[in-house]
């Protein structure tokens, strides 16, 4: 197999993009190919904006790679003279025993990050805008603030092609192949091979790995824009930031963020709370009951915000069981990296997780420790 590229990255979505551009900045020959033509709506990383996060509640063991993600997010705006990163400040609001509050206050003790604990009556004393119950507690983390991803994953392809990376879009992948000596990747549109090849097709993921039967779930996700009734001025982003909420008892536990107004009303949506589908036969329509039972939702935590409903979008979630990352070497074929389930909170690192598949491209290491992110189920 006469190798043509060094690298072939399958999906330019959040971490694809961000691949090719490291891989390529390091001298790399980089082919990546997507199905559609990102920045795109049919995946996981549209929808204007989103949550960059420092106190992460998942785990403390997320912290240094997002604060990697920060710089490289910096390092990429000051190059393209291109806002990509809003800083507001995050509020992550729940029960004091809720994961939310708990996870966040955790990591950010671990790592001796700025942080404030506030009460109930504090956040509504500070952020008139929201109204958590009596008993909620708060982190309140600085740092927080906004991803703009079409913009992000624009300037990662740009900056790719500029370093002469090769991108194909438009162009579905019908089955790819290894060898000893490299990869060969067959689209509809022709063949390619390469020395090493990275799989980053976030929902696709399962369809590109049929001989794994990875289990991997794909969760339908709708985000909505409403248009504030009262005090709109309350809903800026120099008035209120990012939060990220847990509701209900153990049994019946939901999450919600949401965002500040930036010109296209306030943004909220549900977290890991849609239907199980599949990436090619999803509903993209969002129902009246769907934005009435958002209604619900902002007149108990955000009744100001309960004015006109705007617009919605649907994205895709695509989950592993244990919503940690996927990154990691095919069991089988070591010349293929395996990048980007993540589980609905994953765009936040694609700056840092592109450049860690660079690194392990290249160099066969990464510096961070990707323990938690490896295969679990083989």
């Amino acid at each position: 197999m006469s190798a043509t590229y060094d690298v072939i990255i399958v999906g330019l979505g959040a971490m694809g993009s961000a691949a090719a551009y490291h891989l390529a900045k390091r001298g790399q020959r980089v082919l990546g190919i997507d199905r559609f033509s990102p920045p795109h709506a049919m995946g996981s990383s549209h929808g204007q904006t989103r949550i960059i996060r420092e106190a992460y509640f998942e785990h403390p063991s997320y912290v240094p790679n997002v604060q990697r993600a920060y710089q490289l997010w910096d390092d990429l705006s000051l190059l393209s003279k291109t806002p990509l990163f809003l800083q507001t400040g995050g509020l992550m609001i729940g029960a004091p025993d809720s994961i939310v509050f708990t996870g966040a206050k955790l990591s950010a003790e671990t790592h001796h990050l700025p942080h404030e604990i506030l009460t109930a009556r504090d956040v509504r004393s500070r952020f008139p805008a929201l109204q958590p119950s009596d008993e909620m507690l708060a982190v309140l983390e600085p740092r927080a603030g906004i991803l703009f991803p079409e913009r992000c994953i624009a300037t990662h392809l740009h900056f790719a092609s500029q370093h002469g990376a090769s991108l194909r879009t438009d162009e579905p992948v019908v089955r790819w192949n290894a060898s000893a000596d490299g990869v060969e990747v067959v689209t509809t549109k022709g063949t390619h091979r390469a020395a090493k090849l990275i799989l980053s097709a976030g929902s696709w993921a399962r369809e590109l790995l049929p001989e794994l039967n990875p289990p991997l779930t794909i969760e339908r996700q709708t985000l909505f824009w409403f248009e504030p009734k009262s005090e709109p001025k309350s809903f800026y982003p120099e008035r209120l930031p990012v939060h990220l909420w847990q509701i209900g008892g153990e049994e019946g536990r939901r999450f919600f963020y949401g965002f500040p107004d930036l010109g296209e009303g306030v943004k909220i949506a549900w977290h890991h709370d849609g239907s199980n589908v599949s990436p090619d036969f999803v509903s993209r329509d969002v129902t009246p009951d769907e934005v009435e039972t958002m209604r619900g939702l902002l007149r108990r935590y955000l009744p100001q915000a309960e004015g006109q409903f705007r617009s919605a979008a649907v994205c895709l979630y695509t989950n592993t069981p244990d919503e940690h990352f996927w990154i990691d070497h095919h069991p089988a074929h070591p010349q293929v990296l395996i990048a980007s389930p993540c589980s609905g909170h994953g765009f936040k690192f694609s700056s840092a997780v592109g450049e860690i598949l660079s690194d392990i491209a290249i160099d066969g290491k990464s510096h961070f420790d990707l323990g938690m992110f490896r295969n679990r189920w083989w």
